[in-house]
């Protein structure tokens, strides 16, 4: 891909996840809360955050709901939409799992009905998470 082409991606995907944060649905708007400004222990979450992906020379991108690059945690909100697209979720967390990610996946209803649970679920997820990170720079 020229660099033309690749910051052209660059800017259309910069400008699609403005228009996601300006909108956001009521599962982000409330998990938003909880993650934003470091609020969620001490981390700091990006919402609508792009990745540009190679995949064989077809250069795309995708937008992820909630990402936290200390700990390479993706945090993505199914809709109904999901419930139909279960094969293109599966590839996108495989395509992310790839890249060294994590990826948790919560229901909006969850979100909208049992927020402390979805919490404590990043919560024990993101303490084994930083348990690994700190395990293997000790041993390097």
């Amino acid at each position: 891909m020229s660099r033309y082409l690749s910051y052209k991606l660059r800017l259309i995907a910069k400008n699609v996840s403005r228009e996601l944060r300006k909108n956001p649905t009521e599962s982000e708007a409330i998990l938003w809360e909880y993650l934003r400004n470091r609020r969620f222990k001490g981390y700091k979450f990006r919402r609508q955050h792009p990745f540009i992906i190679d995949l064989g020379g077809n250069t795309t991108f995708f937008i992820a709901d909630f990402f936290c690059h200390e700990l390479s945690i993706v945090i993505e909100l199914d809709g109904i939409i999901h419930d139909f697209q279960y094969k293109k979720d599966w590839e996108r967390t495989q395509l992310l799992e790839s890249m060294g990610l994590s990826v948790l996946r919560f229901k909006n209803e969850m979100i909208n009905t049992n927020i402390q649970s979805v919490l404590e679920e990043i919560s024990a997820f993101t303490t084994i998470k930083s348990f690994h990170q700190l395990s293997s720079k000790q041993i390097e």
